[in-house]
């Protein structure tokens, strides 16, 4: 047991953007490392209820051991540390704590008698930078403006993500809540978070199972990156993370529109249709299927080969891509400059203007643009 102040400088909030059910997540540094982390706790309303265990307590328990099943996926966050301390505020600041590394077994035989002390759980997980959340990238600041990502991301995201579910699947996990606040994306590598919500079936698990879970990848995730629309009645805006909830998200949702984007390949809509329809059994079927997509699109697989000029016009097409990524954050760090030289006190009304001026047409030019 030591002081919490001793392994952890814990900092403002990370999750304000989208909050979550039963957890609040800050900024912190495991000093023993000097590692930034995203430290999970959580809320203190949550804490036994009657006597009994929430299920938002077992949550931290279950996150841990799936994170630890999937740690050699290069698609899953890591997991640095598991445990419990004692201070009841939402923010922590003080008391004691009990850390147990990635001992998670540890962590879970002690769970029972960390809650009946109102110790709440924390988990200290790898931290990923805000910018990259899909949800913060493809918001649309302006009405009847929307984001998506060039189909060759988008076909690089929807590769990465089945070889995450497919090393899940194979240990009878599924992932289930698949939406854009817990997918984050570079341009090049995917990384997800958030798996309190995602069950280990075990020997129960079905096909259907599996099904379910590779519709609401479609869903929730494919669907609006290859669109940048939401595929039912809801906005880009954070979903309800309740367990009835991550149930029920998208079991209404069986077909998809695609005249939100009719330019977008038909293989590809193909694809998301059947997925959607629950025709893929497993991840398996899915890949092979998206391969022949991406196989159109320039991308190479053992069993599906692009044409020569098909190939070649990707390699071209990943430059420019580069370089409209690079030009982006440019775009975006003139304004930044120019904003803070908005800030400054008694300018005069000349310079003012013409600085409002050029960040107004900034605005205009990053909202016009052509990826997230």
């Amino acid at each position: 047991m030591a002081a919490l102040a001793d392994l952890y400088q814990l900092d403002q909030f990370i999750d304000t953007f989208a909050l979550g059910h039963y957890a609040r997540v800050l900024h912190g540094v495991q000093l023993a490392t000097g590692t930034p982390v995203a430290f999970k706790v959580l809320r203190p309303e949550h804490l036994l209820a009657d006597g009994e265990l929430k299920w938002e307590y077992r949550a931290f328990s279950n996150e841990a051991e799936i994170m630890l099943a999937l740690k050699d996926s290069p698609q899953v966050t890591r997991l640095y540390d598991c445990g419990y301390l004692s201070d009841k505020q939402e923010a922590p600041s003080g008391g004691e704590i009990v850390s147990f590394g990635t001992d998670v077994e540890a962590f879970n035989r002690s769970m029972y008698h960390h809650a009946a002390q109102g110790w709440r759980p924390y988990l200290a997980l790898e931290l990923m930078p805000r910018h990259n959340n899909l949800l913060y990238l493809m918001k649309p600041n302006t009405p009847g403006q929307r984001w998506r990502l060039p189909s060759e991301e988008a076909l690089a995201l929807a590769i990465q993500f089945t070889q995450a579910l497919a090393l899940a699947h194979a240990q009878h996990i599924i992932y289930l809540d698949h939406k854009l606040e817990h997918v984050y994306w570079d341009g090049v590598a995917l990384k997800l978070i958030d798996f309190n919500s995602s069950k280990q079936l075990g020997s129960a698990a079905r096909e259907t199972d599996f099904a379910r879970d590779i519709h609401n990848l479609c869903v929730g995730i494919l669907y609006p990156i290859f669109t940048g629309m939401p595929a039912h009645a809801a906005s880009l805006r954070p979903q309800p993370g309740g367990l009835d909830v991550v149930e029920a998200r998208y079991a209404d949702v069986q077909t998809l529109d695609f005249g939100v984007e009719p330019s977008l390949s038909a293989a590809v809509q193909e694809l998301l249709q059947r997925g959607a329809a629950m025709a893929f059994p497993n991840t398996v079927a899915f890949m092979s299927e998206l391969q022949r997509a991406a196989a159109l699109h320039g991308r190479d697989f053992p069993n599906y080969s692009a044409k020569p000029a098909t190939r070649q016009a990707r390699d071209i097409m990943r430059q420019g891509l580069k370089e409209l990524r690079g030009g982006t954050a440019q775009l975006k760090a003139a304004r930044d400059h120019f904003r803070d030289a908005l800030a400054l006190d008694d300018l005069t009304p000349d310079l003012e203007d013409e600085l409002r001026r050029l960040v107004k047409q900034l605005n205009e030019m990053l909202n016009a643009r052509v990826i997230p």
